[in-house]
């Protein structure tokens, strides 16, 4: 089994609690995503950090778990979307360095909230209420130029445990 871990989530707090998302529904099987919760209070959980590879889960979705710890459904929504990029593994440390830093540029400038994955792979919280059009546009570069791929996050529905 291998874990994809949130070193920064941005939500943390001293009460939070990980719980596991099953990646098989999204075609990596055996990769399980720890996801950072907040208890609700209800016996839901709101999520506190921001997805990298769940799909159909965003930032301050409230959700339940199953017996095992699994996230097994989205009981609530929030307004929030999540945009994922992640650079191609044969791009020059320089050129990633560069495509990076304008990246960050333009989520500091739209003050967007991000988690970082390693130095290739981001997620970004997109509200309702924020217009990300020059993040697209850095984005976009990289994707053009051939060194990265993007997506949200929403693009298919969340899927429990099998």
């Amino acid at each position: 089994m291998q874990f994809l871990v949130h070193e920064q989530p941005v939500g943390r707090a001293s009460t939070n609690y990980i719980a596991r998302a099953d990646l098989a529904p999204f075609g990596l099987d055996d990769h399980v995503e720890q996801l950072w919760l907040s208890a609700v209070g209800d016996g839901t959980y709101e999520v506190a950090c921001i997805p990298f590879s769940t799909y159909g889960i965003a930032l301050r979705d409230v959700v339940v778990l199953d017996d095992d710890g699994y996230v097994s459904e989205v009981v609530r929504k929030s307004s929030q979307r999540t945009l994922r990029l992640v650079f191609t593994p044969d791009l020059p440390p320089a050129d990633l360095q560069k495509a990076a830093d304008e990246i960050k540029t333009e989520i500091v400038a739209a003050d967007l909230l991000s988690e970082w994955n390693g130095a290739r792979s981001l997620a970004v919280d997109v509200p309702p209420d924020v217009d990300p059009s020059h993040l697209f546009a850095a984005m976009e570069a990289a994707v053009n130029a051939g060194h990265a791929f993007w997506e949200w996050a929403d693009a298919m529905p969340f899927a429990g445990p099998s």
